[in-house]
């Protein structure tokens, strides 16, 4: 359904060290830079951008939005949780671990980028 997502970056150093961190606990490559600056991360088959905003106005995050990653195991997660922490996010709701309800049970781990964006990895149970 997807061809990518992006987000807005008030600094896109920052941002790098924390999406490398994350992608890389992943088994994903660092981010490219384009000549726009923007940083692309392309694994699995999917695609995620970091981007200073095009009309100049400052990044905010989407109050209420969530981007999730898929992982493959409760380790995965984990150590995606704690990459993110030490690169500068922020932890956030619940710590990393299951939530069941409406007949699903879900590891989830829940972050705040550098730039506010609420990120989580998801694997279904």
């Amino acid at each position: 359904m997807f061809s990518h997502v992006m987000v807005g970056s008030n600094d896109i150093g920052k941002s790098q060290k924390f999406y490398d961190a994350l992608f890389g606990a992943l088994g994903g490559k660092p981010g490219i830079a384009d000549p726009k600056g923007r940083l692309i991360y392309i694994h699995n088959g999917s695609m995620f951008l970091v981007t200073p905003p095009i009309d100049g106005a400052p990044a905010c995050h989407a109050n209420g939005g969530t981007i999730g990653f898929a992982v493959t195991s409760t380790e995965q997660a984990d150590a995606w949780h704690k990459a993110g922490v030490e690169a500068g996010g922020t932890a956030i709701e619940d710590p990393p671990g299951w939530r069941e309800g409406g007949g699903m049970k879900l590891y989830l781990a829940y972050l705040r980028d550098p730039d506010g964006n609420k990120i989580c990895t998801m694997m279904r149970g």
